[in-house]
């Protein structure tokens, strides 16, 4: 049975300084499961204090001890992975299959990538009479959202612990139970206590007392990016290192030369995977105007097949959006579409059809929309695409980069040198070309107003890591 009412500090679950808690509701049915503590800066006070402490031993350990660690970590992980996905599954509201095979999978996949990365990773280098020496940056605060819990607590807890770092999370409070197995599992793979440290909560209390903490050293952020900016703003007065992966608006340009069936649809349904509720999601599908009907009728048809209903049902392919609050901002959204004169294509406002409780949304297309409407300038976070035309290449790519995000993009072409060249020009973290999904051993990350930091592999390993160098180190 899950621990929800208490924290993971020190290496034991103790109780909440100041008991109080907060209801989790299933999102399939909109009725609460169960309580979940709430943590105060008291119990941020009291992790950071064993975080501090696990760090002076910690910090020394020799690269072996942390393969070993990691090794045994992945044991554990795959013994929990059913565990994990119901989780993920009743709290979030993703199918079930989808939750076990992809959610938890994510996570273990990062745990897996950052071990392989940690046995080959050169720690120092020689630089003329100098060592430059790659260290721990110390002590991490991390907070994590609930669209994908365990990849992006697993993207930040397995380099943090190869690089030698302690840590607290913060994880969702509407996902908190995913976290919770997650820390039965570092503890059973035998974490030693301090290093790891878990503090259920919200951001105005738990997450504004850990971007603030003097002795914190890093905070690894994942959410919206106007709770981005709050957490920088917080963290500057310490100047502690601030890693972001915050929002997206991600631009799709499918060139007339492409497999437009192909493209089309694969691109849609990437849109509609996890309920849209993915920050890379190619939200802003940019084709040539010549083809926006044959487009749209190519999208509509996947939208129409797309089955939104319960996570444990036959058939569902996606299920619920998290919560009330962003069911309601995504059907202001949709209606704003409407307004501001873009063409519904299918979907639009309301309960997907024989649904009449859950925070169901349609699976909606939008077409004939252009750049300066609403629903391609804002995140929507649900399944909703909007699709804008574009007179020629050099007016795509000049579309796709009109935004004040930069976490990915997406080119499809007739062949790879031309979506090679389209790819290079758009101002995105992560580019994806033909449909080719994104390479686990390289950074994710984002431009402009999508974050600052790399995550995923190499690139994630060094987010926690201090470069010293020691010049004399090599003199004769």
């Amino acid at each position: 049975m899950v621990n929800r009412m208490q924290f993971y500090i020190d290496g034991a679950w103790v109780d909440p300084v100041v008991k109080k808690s907060t209801p989790v509701v299933n999102p399939a049915t909109e009725e609460a499961m169960y309580e979940v503590a709430l943590g105060s800066k008291a119990d941020v006070d009291k992790a950071v204090a064993a975080a501090k402490r696990a760090f002076e031993t910690w910090s020394q350990t020799s690269r072996e001890e942390r393969v070993a660690l990691l090794t045994k970590i992945v044991e554990v992980y795959k013994t929990r992975m059913k565990d994990i996905g119901a989780a993920v599954s009743d709290e979030m509201g993703a199918p079930l299959p989808f939750a076990e095979k992809f959610q938890a999978g994510a996570g273990l996949g990062h745990i897996m990538s950052t071990l392989e990365v940690l046995k080959n990773y050169h720690f120092e280098e020689p630089m003329g009479s100098a060592v430059v020496v790659r260290e721990p940056v110390g002590v991490v605060g991390m907070i994590t959202p609930w669209n994908w819990p365990l990849n992006q607590i697993a993207c930040k807890v397995a380099p943090a612990l190869a690089a030698g770092c302690t840590m607290i999370l913060k994880p969702s409070e509407f996902t908190p139970s995913s976290a919770l197995i997650f820390a039965e599992i570092l503890h059973e793979a035998g974490v030693p206590k301090g290093v790891f440290n878990l503090i259920n909560g919200l951001g105005p209390e738990v997450g504004a007392a850990m971007s603030e903490h003097p002795d914190i050293d890093m905070i690894s952020f994942t959410g919206s990016t106007r709770a981005g900016i709050d957490v920088a703003k917080r963290a500057a007065p310490t100047v502690k290192r601030v890693s972001q992966e915050l929002g997206g608006k991600s631009p799709n340009i499918i060139l007339e030369d492409a497999d437009l069936q192909k493209a089309v649809a694969g691109g849609v349904a990437h849109v509609f995977n996890n309920s849209g509720q993915s920050c890379n999601a190619p939200t802003r599908m940019i084709v040539p105007l010549s083809k926006m009907k044959e487009v749209a009728a190519i999208a509509k048809g996947v939208a129409e097949k797309t089955k939104a209903g319960d996570p444990r049902g036959e058939g569902t392919n996606i299920g619920p959006v998290v919560n009330r609050g962003q069911w309601d901002k995504i059907q202001k959204l949709i209606q704003k579409g409407i307004e501001e004169g873009a063409t519904l294509v299918a979907g639009g406002p309301g309960l997907p059809e024989g649904v009449n409780k859950g925070f169901y949304v349609r699976p909606t297309v939008f077409a004939d929309v252009t750049n300066d409407m609403t629903i391609a300038r804002e995140e929507i976070f649900g399944p909703v695409i909007a699709i804008l035309g574009a007179k020629d290449e050099a007016d795509a790519v000049k579309i796709a980069n009109d935004t004040p995000y930069g976490l990915a993009g997406y080119v499809s072409a007739g062949s790879v040198e031309r979506a090679r060249d389209v790819g290079r020009k758009l101002r995105a973290g992560n580019v994806n070309l033909n449909g080719v999904p994104n390479e686990r051993t390289a950074p994710f990350g984002g431009y402009k107003q999508s974050g600052n930091g790399r995550e995923w592999g190499k690139y994630g390993l060094e987010e926690y890591l201090e470069v010293k160098a020691i010049a004399g180190f090599n003199a004769a």
